[in-house]
Parts: structure tokens; sequence; C-alpha cells
């Protein structure tokens, strides 16, 4: 959360449910109304963290992100965007490689 407040975001929640699924985190900046998925690899031997994001789960994004826009009415634009982490030493990596894809999907 620390990379987004450094890049202008304002938090405004983390982890939203919906019975279709989750939103890892939702933040703002004055334009965007951002719908973010965090992907955290060890490292990208197995493809980039992007990838998996696929079809299904981005309708599955999209889908619950609907619905917080109907509990919760914006003049902001929706956005949707994939954070990748990177961090060799999971929890104890000192500076993870933070790869930001914005408007992803």
């Amino acid at each position: 959360m620390q990379y987004l407040r450094k890049k202008g975001y304002t938090p405004v929640t983390a982890n939203y449910r919906s019975r279709f699924g989750e939103i890892d985190l939702i933040v703002q900046d004055r334009k965007y109304l951002v719908f973010a998925e965090v992907k955290l690899r060890k490292n990208d031997h197995f493809g980039e963290a992007m990838e998996f994001v696929d079809a299904r789960k981005q309708q599955r994004l999209r889908t619950t992100a609907s619905i917080y826009l109907a509990e919760h009415e914006t003049v902001l634009q929706p956005r949707f965007d994939v954070i990748e982490i990177y961090a060799p030493q999971g929890a104890q990596t000192i500076n993870p490689t933070i790869k930001h894809w914005e408007d992803a999907f």
C-alpha cells in the first residue's frame, strides 16, 4: 500500500468480497477508482504474475467491481490494474521488485 500512496493514490478498501470474487485493493486518485489485483511471487520462473490474471479471473473482477459500484456511487472513472510483486525472500525481502500495470484489462 505504501507503494501506491507514494504514487498519489488514496486507499479506499482492501479485500472487498462478493459472492463472485474478491478485489485485493481499491484505491483512488483524482481521476480513477482503481480495482487492483495484486500478485506476489518469489520469481517469474513459471511466468509473469500478470499471466495468471486470465480471462476468467478478469470477468470475476469485473463482476465484483460492478457490485461495488452499485453499492458505492462515484464520479471517478473505474480502472483495472494488476500489480506484480516479486519478493525472492518472501515477506523478508527488503526491496521487492514491483511492476504496476495500469489499465491492464
